[in-house]
């Protein structure tokens, strides 16, 4: 399957089964999130991998979805604050880098016949909190990793057209 099927293939799984993911696969899905490329290598990314259920239970607090903690595993990717890149303006560089490396979780998960669902808009306290952050290091983003309940329903997406500009916004 080349990189654009998989593109193609991905989508935001709202439901899961209660097959266990195997461990194989989640080091598969790590050994992805090693070669991610960041601002200037410095790899200021953590992902936890969150497999027991009272922890999954306790994110359910961040991210309220009767689906999100029905999947086995949830993984957490953050960020040390500290070593993340800055451009010359000071704009830090973290949650791109953080962006990249669920990019490259949920490809590698979708070709694994995993689903995921990104999940940007949750309680950043209560994920510190369950998973002991120290005060330097954000949860980002996180995505719940399972098998999918359901097949996928048939998804639209713009035309190229409406997407792509050259050479200038006009």
């Amino acid at each position: 399957m080349s990189v654009l099927d998989i593109i193609r293939k991905r989508y935001s799984v709202r439901g899961y089964t209660d097959r266990p993911v195997e461990e194989e696969k989640l080091m598969m899905l790590m050994e992805a999130v090693r070669w991610a490329p960041s601002a200037c290598n410095i790899q200021p990314c953590t992902c936890i991998i969150v497999r027991e259920p009272g922890p999954r239970q306790a994110l359910n607090a961040s991210y309220e979805r009767n689906w999100f903690s029905t999947a086995p595993v949830v993984i957490v990717v953050c960020v040390d604050r500290n070593a993340a890149w800055r451009r010359k303006d000071g704009t830090p560089y973290d949650t791109v880098d953080a962006a990249i490396v669920m990019d490259h979780i949920i490809l590698t998960a979708t070709e694994l016949g995993l689903g995921t669902c990104w999940i940007g808009a949750f309680d950043t306290a209560v994920v510190k909190q369950v998973l002991g952050l120290p005060e330097h290091v954000d949860p980002v983003v996180m995505t719940p990793v399972g098998y999918p309940a359901k097949a996928r329903a048939e998804l639209t997406r713009k035309s190229t057209e409406e997407l792509v500009r050259w050479d200038r916004y006009e």
